[in-house]
Order: C-alpha cells, then structure tokens, then sequence
C-alpha cells in the first residue's frame, strides 16, 4: 500500500510518500510545498494545487491521510489552512483516493505509543520507524510522514 501523508497548510504543506507492507515502511519521498508570503491568496490555493497534482501524478497514492484541522485561536488561520486543506483532499477526491483524518492525538499515540508526546519525540520516532539517518526537514515532512506510519498502524489490510 502506498500512502500519502499530508500535514496541512498554506505557506507550507509537508508531504511523505511511504510504502507499506503491513510490516516495514519504505520511505520513497518526502518535503513540502511552500508558497510565498505576500503572494495573493488565490495563487497560493493555485501553487499548492499544482505541486500535489504533480505528487499524485508522480507517485500514484493508493490513499491519503491527512491531519484533521482543530484551531482554538486565530479564525483567519483556520480558515486559510481550511481552503488549502481543501484543494490537497480535492486532488485525491478527483482520482477516487480515499482520504483518511486523524487527530494529532492519534498521530502521536501511533507513531510513540503516548498521546501526549512532545513533537521532538514523534519526530524521532518517524525518524527511527523509516530507518533514516537524520530526522526528515522541514518540520512539516516529518508530521507529514508520521501521519502516513499513523494510518499504516491504523489501517487494516483486509478492508483495502
């Protein structure tokens, strides 16, 4: 199963592409898509579509996982991060992708073994998890491939 792990956003949306075989991750790529501050909003939605259009294209995801959006703050935020979140899960709805959500909380407890983890902890642990040497940058690659090992813990084989 090949799986696309999406950490949302939009000045930058980490991304992880892992191959699983219901035993050991492959990692095959991982790294982000950024836009540029000051660029107008439409043409980020725009940028950000074209880079996971060209991700999908190029490594063909038999599913997505993505990190649910829960903002107890900044309105704005939110609803920006919202409309990016909604172009990437377009892209997969378009080639009938199935889309998987789970909570930070999820995340941790998959990838740690602790809901409450520090992120410094998750990071290691994807790091540790894909056998890699250094922990994968930017940040948002890292969140990105530890929620694709979360759906990998998560998702039973039988039911794909």
């Amino acid at each position: 199963m090949r799986i696309l792990g999406i950490d949302p956003g939009y000045a930058i949306v980490g991304f992880g592409i892992l191959d699983y075989d219901g035993v050991n991750f492959t990692p095959i790529e991982y790294g982000a898509v950024l836009t540029e501050a000051g660029t107008p909003f439409p043409e980020r939605l725009k940028c950000i579509n074209e880079d996971i259009e060209f991700i999908f294209n190029k490594f063909k995801p038999d599913c997505m996982a993505i990190e649910r959006l829960y903002f107890t703050s900044n309105q704005k935020t939110a609803i920006d991060v919202a409309q990016a979140r909604g172009v990437t899960v377009l892209s997969a709805a378009k080639r009938n992708v199935p889309v998987y959500e789970y909570t930070p909380l999820q995340v941790k407890q998959a990838v740690v073994g602790y809901g409450k983890a520090e992120k410094k902890q998750v990071m290691e642990m994807t790091r540790s998890i894909l056998r890699l040497a250094n922990i994968p940058k930017p940040d948002d690659a890292a969140d990105a491939l530890a929620i694709a090992i979360c759906h990998g813990h998560s998702f039973r084989f039988d039911m794909f």
